[in-house]
């Protein structure tokens, strides 16, 4: 068992053992644990690597700029949009460098629609940003727990009720606006449609109410088939263990002239005794070799008699 045990320890830390087994099933079992072990440890070596490389990807894009000054996450708006113009008719380098970034790449970042651009930043994995209005997004990331949003707003515009010029609703309508602003009816309307229309529970209450947990850990199903492959082998090298064991008691019987049920006993009960490493003689065997010496030592007394008797004969003819 300390044998047992010291192999496997070595295997799993990739360092060897100077123990190796000899016999065909337990060679099979230990060749199943290598392939196991190496699995296991490449696979948490490659999920680690992975897990640093997407938190230090994560944590480096923060706000557009951040998105400008990579090529690997690409990024877009909505063709012909506010958003669009936006990046066209900047003053600003970065947005205009942005925006020249966008018009290049192949294939195009714009879409036709928002609804488009959230799909296809779902699709993308991580590795497109759409832009969009802040309300839009609020509403989006709210409703879909796997969107996230990333910076601040890069222009701020506000939301109005279009009136006729010099209406004479005007003033009272600003001023009913401002008073459910001030008493909140506005932002409770807000939590109603962005959070709890149908009945539903927003994403940022299902964030708050979800234990913290790492989602790039490596999970059963990602290495079930090395599990099986194992169990798979150690079946095999079962059956092998079985059949060189009847093979063995085959042996036995014919060499020691025993039944096979006799030598497979012997051999089980010798197999279960963990206390004692040593096979003990066979008392047949013993028995055998006794019967052996006794028949031979008539032999050799007869043997001793003929030449005493020769001897003598020779003396009486001198």
């Amino acid at each position: 068992m300390s044998n047992c045990i010291w192999h496997n320890c070595g295997s799993i830390m990739q360092q060897g053992s100077d123990i190796a087994p000899q016999a065909v099933s337990t060679r099979m079992v230990a060749g199943m644990w290598w392939f196991f072990t190496l699995i296991m440890c490449a696979s948490y070596t490659a999920n680690l690597a992975a897990f640093l490389t997407l938190n230090r990807l994560e944590g480096s894009i923060s706000s557009a700029e951040d998105l400008a000054k990579q090529h690997k996450v690409k990024y877009g708006t909505m063709a012909g949009g506010s958003t669009a113009s936006f990046f066209k008719n900047s003053n600003d380098s970065t947005y205009k460098r942005m925006y020249t970034t966008m018009s290049q790449s192949r294939p195009s970042v714009f879409v036709n629609s928002n609804e488009e651009g959230v799909e296809r930043v779902q699709k993308g994995k991580g590795l497109y940003a759409f832009f969009m209005e802040s309300t839009s997004i609020e509403y989006q990331v709210e409703r879909k727990c796997d969107l996230q949003q990333v910076g601040g707003l890069l222009d701020s515009k506000g939301y109005g009720i279009g009136m006729p010029v010099n209406s004479p609703y005007r003033t009272m309508v600003s001023g009913a606006v401002l008073k459910l602003q001030e008493k909140g009816v506005l932002q409770e309307l807000k939590s109603r449609w962005w959070k709890v229309q149908q009945g539903g529970v927003s994403c940022s209450e299902e964030d708050a109410k979800a234990p913290t947990e790492d989602s790039n850990k490596l999970g059963l199903a990602n290495v079930g088939g090395v599990f099986v492959v194992l169990i798979a082998g150690t079946c095999a090298a079962f059956l092998m263990a079985v059949l060189e064991l009847l093979w063995n008691c085959r042996k036995i019987a014919v060499q020691e002239k025993i039944s096979p049920c006799e030598a497979l006993l012997s051999e089980l009960k010798f197999a279960m005794n963990c206390s004692n490493a040593n096979k003990p003689v066979r008392r047949k065997l013993e028995q055998e070799d006794d019967d052996d010496d006794e028949n031979a030592m008539p032999v050799g007394v007869s043997a001793g008699s003929f030449v005493r008797l020769g001897f003598g004969k020779l003396t009486q003819a001198e």
